[in-house]
């Protein structure tokens, strides 16, 4: 498997549903561990497949408590609401306030394979709801405003034809 980067907003695979894993094997197990060393290494708490180039149900999270690994991520419920800002390793420098549940069961395959069933709150609640979000090829922009996302594009664009300086 090639190196594991971020990809980076507008890029299409962002914006893709992703494939159900059928099973654990090796290769999603490693897939796992390199995206929690991606997320650590780059001072995120949660990070999905997509976002490294990969089209699959699979996220990883850890907001210090553990590390959290599913494959085939689903909300069965939902409890109570909450604004927070949130920020996302691929659309760096933004961050929008989002209102989500403030408790959630989600239930999918763990490391090893097995169902799990997870009744999660606060913050690492919000962090699966993210995630879940990324396989579904929802972004964080996706709740600004229409303005806001104008002047998004327009800081992108300006940004993208700005000159390397040395």
């Amino acid at each position: 498997m090639a190196p594991l980067e971020i990809r980076k907003y507008p890029a299409k695979i962002l914006r893709k549903k992703c494939k159900p894993i059928s099973k654990i094997t090796e290769r999603e197990a490693k897939l796992f561990e390199d995206m929690l060393f991606i997320t650590q290494h780059f001072g995120g708490i949660g990070l999905a497949a997509p976002q490294v180039g990969i089209s699959e149900r699979l996220i990883v999270a850890d907001i210090g408590e553990g590390a959290v690994k599913l494959a085939n991520p689903k909300i069965i419920r939902v409890k109570g609401a909450g604004k927070m800002a949130e920020g996302c390793l691929s659309i760096p420098d933004i961050t929008v306030e989002i209102e989500r549940p403030y408790e959630v069961i989600v239930t999918g395959l763990n490391e090893k394979g097995k169902a799990v069933e997870l009744k999660v709150k606060e913050l690492l609640a919000r962090v699966l709801q993210h995630e879940i979000d990324h396989l579904n090829g929802r972004l964080i922009i996706d709740y600004m405003s229409l303005l806001e996302k104008f002047k998004l594009e327009i800081r992108r664009r300006k940004s993208a034809k700005r000159p390397l300086r040395r």
